[in-house]
């Protein structure tokens, strides 16, 4: 693959308002495409923002909330009791967004207390066990199934308290709902999500946030950064596993997922991608203008079915085609355009078994890679092909995780280092479990020695971990290198707008 792909740069940034003004799919809902421009522009400085107060509140200090939420998850209790607990929590939630620390211990006291740690915590706590909880492949699976309940089992709204949100939200808005279901599909830890109708028979999905969320949930992540800054005093492998940096992460993950205003334009951003990528294949939901705020987002509803229970029930044909257009999708939208869902869990990739097509949910995690980034995503596989250090240092230094004049001499020896043992156990064979753990060795020696770890970077990765997970249950006989490759090599032989060949 290295060949094939020395000659690759990338054009300037990828130009989505224009991709949205050209969408025909957006135009067909009316007032969506100038509504959709807004929602793209103020993104920007949104994100800009929610990344200033997540390194904001990764910085360990003790102010009244903070203070109020270690007494009333009675952390000090549980600490004197059991004082791995918070470290083992936080190092299972960084290995459940990609980041490859050691794995956390997995004996029934460790699960038992890291459970009740959970359950003690706020609304922060209960997201941290989903992530846990959707992290097949990452994480040792008595952690997976020990963490279900917190995907499985967070309590609905009061059907009083979701009305009245939507209510207030919607303001004269709230005509259009013809009916709404007052049973949720799904509630979870930021909020629930209702079926419903449009005045004009329009089919939709009504996304409600938890009243008092975002005080609770910046209480709670001040808390967790305390934690990990008095793990890595007492444990060197949380100094190693650079868990504050996770906390950093994890907050701007978190708060971006609370603003249903940046979901609305990450849902728009992709379906434009897709659309002009030619994927008739997968969908995003297409937000209703005028019926989108901060705490309530209204969306075309899609029909489907979680992958994770398509088990068996596919004919190998069936499977090998969706493998391919499912990676297919996810790797032209995020080459050709830096544009990607950011949480490809099984409960986020819909199916419809119908007519055999995707429906991407749940955008609150969304992914974005600009040209050089792209670039170093690039030099940084075909390093990984030629189990280079340095280069893979060097694609790195395209995402700003290591400084351009920084001295890497130390960096690229630990990695090599790794790389080579990497290389021993696995007898020179190149397969994708090879390519994940080789991530994770990279992730590990960037925190080890004090880099950052950029949250795009992170989310990519994690989704290539993903198609494991997609491949065992849709094509379970598919190598899924190869599939990847393939599809690279096509992608590469087509310039476009956004790729070209040198």
């Amino acid at each position: 693959m290295e060949s094939a792909i020395d000659n690759v740069t990338f054009s300037a940034e990828p130009a989505v308002d224009e991709l949205i003004r050209r969408s025909i799919r957006l135009r067909a809902v009316p007032g969506l495409t100038e509504q959709a421009l807004v929602w793209h522009r103020e993104a920007v400085n949104r994100r800009k923002t929610l990344a200033r107060d997540a390194e904001r509140l990764a910085t360990p200090r003790l102010w009244p909330d903070t203070i109020a939420s270690l007494a009333s998850t009675g952390w000090r209790l549980l600490a004197t009791a059991a004082p791995d607990a918070p470290l083992q929590l936080l190092a299972a939630g960084a290995c459940a967004v990609g980041l490859r620390v050691e794995p956390p211990n997995a004996s029934a006291g460790t699960l038992d207390r890291a459970q009740r740690l959970v359950r003690a915590g706020g609304p922060a706590y209960i997201k941290l066990g989903q992530f846990i909880a959707t992290a097949e492949g990452l994480l040792p699976a008595d952690w997976v199934e020990a963490f279900a309940w917190c995907r499985d089992e967070a309590p609905p709204l009061d059907t009083g308290v979701a009305h009245a949100v939507i209510d207030r939200e919607l303001g004269s808005q709230r005509s259009r709902l013809a009916w709404l279901d007052d049973e949720p599909l799904a509630a979870g830890s930021i909020g629930q999500v209702h079926r419903g109708r449009l005045d004009d028979g329009t089919e939709v999905v009504v996304k409600v946030r938890r009243p008092g969320l975002r005080r609770r949930f910046r209480a709670d992540i001040e808390t967790l950064a305390i934690a990990a800054a008095a793990a890595e005093k007492l444990h060197a492998g949380a100094r190693s596993a650079n868990l504050r940096g996770f906390v950093e992460l994890f907050a701007q993950l978190a708060l971006e997922e609370l603003d249903f205003q940046l979901e609305a334009a990450n849902l728009v951003d992709s379906s434009a991608v897709l659309e002009a990528l030619g994927a008739d294949h997968m969908n995003a939901p297409r937000p209703v203008p005028g019926m989108v705020t901060e705490r309530l987002l209204v969306m075309e509803y899609l029909p489907g079915v979680s992958y994770a229970h398509l088990e068996g029930r596919l004919s190998p044909t069936e499977g090998q085609r969706l493998l391919q257009l499912g990676i297919k999708g996810v790797l032209e939208a995020t080459m050709r355009h830096g544009v990607f869902h950011g949480d490809l869990h099984g409960g986020n990739v819909l199916i419809d078994e119908t007519t055999q097509t995707f429906s991407l949910v749940d955008f609150g995690i969304t992914g974005r890679l600009s040209a050089k980034q792209r670039a170093g995503l690039v030099e940084y596989l075909a390093a990984w092909a030629m189990n280079d250090a340095d280069g893979q240092i060097v694609a790195m230094q395209s995402f700003g995780a290591i400084a351009a004049d920084a001295d890497t001499t130390t960096v690229v020896a630990e990695l090599q280092a790794e790389l080579d043992l990497l290389q021993d156990r696995s007898r020179g064979q190149v397969t994708f479990d090879q390519l994940g753990l080789t991530l994770g060795r990279l992730l590990q020696v960037l925190a080890r020695n004090g880099f950052r770890m950029p949250k795009d970077l992170v989310l990519f990765f994690k989704n290539l971990l993903y198609l494991s997970g997609f491949a065992a249950n849709v094509a379970p006989d598919t190598d899924v290198l190869e599939v990847v490759q393939e599809i690279l090599l096509d992608l590469f032989a087509e310039p476009s707008d956004a790729v070209e060949v040198a």
